[in-house]
């Protein structure tokens, strides 16, 4: 199976790569941006082609918004006029109100915001137009490095000292990008082989968590590690923050159909941040010079 990634500095971007070159049967083309034409599609004739998510939609500058739905649009139409199927990830921000309990896939997004509607639009026309498609709703994604990295640089402002800010009222489940580039890798060789399973998707990690209370798990974990190397730093402090009015906003991705589907499992957040930061810490310890390794 041959794949065209867009966006080559996207976390997910890089955790396909990692996830691809550990096996045998998938083969990777990743461009530097989400810019592509009819006659390059044509020349690399790929299986899917496949757009990582815009990270946080709400938090960014609506021109960034905007650039991103144009890009998945033209995308759309040289996937269309050369029949080859489109896998675009999104962000749980769509969902902007939250729901009270699990939200199931046919719960469409009903977003206020102009940027968000704009994502919905987007959205609305690969389900129209494209027969043969993924879209895929995430839960926040992290990882070490890349674009989007949320842990990545989580870690590096504390390490810094900086003080970090999270509310501890708006509730998600995280994943890592990691668990998201090799279910979707197995979602995709699972239709190559003629499971013509397309549609949309939930994704994202075991167990509800506030933004914060996943911020002060990452705090203390990378402390106690630290510490086991004999390091003093002294990390930036972590601020609570109420955005909800004592009412949390719930944002809980119920990802039964892609169990169903595809036998994805989720996988528990809390093992991949602490396998992350294990290897953050390897890649941090201090080398008998005096530097780190």
């Amino acid at each position: 199976m041959k794949l065209l990634i867009l966006d080559a500095g996207h976390c997910l971007s890089l955790a396909l790569a990692r996830e691809a070159s550990r096996r045998t049967d998938t083969e990777l083309v990743i461009d530097a941006g989400l810019d592509i034409e009819v006659g390059r599609l044509a020349k690399l004739k790929p299986d899917a082609v496949l757009i990582p998510p815009l990270v946080q939609p709400m938090d960014v500058d609506r021109s960034v918004v905007t650039a991103h739905a144009e890009a998945v649009e033209h995308c759309l139409a040289c996937c269309q006029e050369l029949g080859i199927p489109l896998v675009w990830g999104v962000s749980d921000q769509l969902y902007e109100d939250g729901f009270d309990g699990p939200i199931d896939e046919d719960t469409r997004p009903e977003p206020r915001d102009e940027g968000l509607r704009q994502l919905m639009a987007v959205g609305q026309q690969i389900r129209d137009h494209q027969a043969r498609h993924l879209i895929v709703r995430l839960g926040p994604m992290f990882a070490l490095e890349g674009g989007g990295a949320w842990l990545g640089s989580m870690i590096e402002r504390l390490v810094s000292g900086e003080e970090l800010s999270a509310a501890q009222d708006v509730i998600f489940c995280p994943t890592s990008a990691d668990a998201v580039a090799m279910a979707l890798i197995g979602m995709l060789q699972q239709i190559h082989c003629g499971a013509e399973s397309w549609g949309v998707y939930h994704l994202a990690g075991t167990e509800p968590v506030s933004a914060f209370a996943f911020a002060s798990m990452v705090r203390t974990q990378l402390l106690t590690r630290l510490e086991g190397l004999g390091q003093t730093l002294v990390l930036g402090e972590l601020k609570a923050l109420e955005h909800h009015h004592g009412q949390p906003l719930r944002r809980v991705l119920n990802c039964r159909r892609v169990l169903h589907v595809f036998g994805v499992h989720q996988k528990p957040w809390r093992l991949e941040v602490g396998r992350m930061l294990d290897a953050w810490c390897q890649a941090y310890r201090p080398t008998e010079q005096g530097g780190t390794a």
